[in-house]
């Protein structure tokens, strides 16, 4: 069982409150397969949106370009979604800002110094580069 095994099987179980609060499964459909992908993300709410921050490296967030729908299991309950993706540069770093504010235990292992509660703008704009946001607006 991998890391993201392990983090699913989290949070679809009893246990999934220690979690929950900002993990998610996101489900995705693959444009060219047809195939579903389940898989661990980090999230934060604001303005009746979901953020969620992956590394470009990454490939699962390539199917959500132009807007798609996504299924996510959110604090153990099913619920439906429009994502999009968010790739311009300074727009990621002006997110990370308010990411960086809702989720501060980020930083470190992001490689973002914090200094007097502020993250470093230096070690912001190095790593935005590697990164982007997905905007997910939940079904109604």
């Amino acid at each position: 069982m991998n890391g993201n095994d392990f983090m699913a099987w989290v949070l679809r179980s009893p246990f999934h409150g220690m979690l929950s609060n900002g993990m998610m499964l996101i489900t995705i459909k693959g444009r060219k397969t047809g195939n579903t992908y389940t898989t661990p993300v980090g999230y934060y709410v604001e303005n009746d949106y979901l953020w969620v921050i992956t590394s470009r490296e990454r490939m699962w967030w390539k199917n959500l370009q132009g807007g798609a729908k996504v299924g996510m299991l959110l604090k153990r309950k099913p619920v439906q979604g429009t994502a999009d993706v968010e790739l311009d540069e300074k727009t990621v770093e002006a997110r990370m800002y308010e990411y960086l504010r809702h989720v501060p235990q980020a930083a470190r292992p992001m490689g973002v110094r914090v200094e007097n509660e502020k993250p470093n703008a230096e070690d912001i704009a190095r790593t935005a580069k590697d990164r982007l946001f997905v905007k997910i607006k939940l079904a109604e």
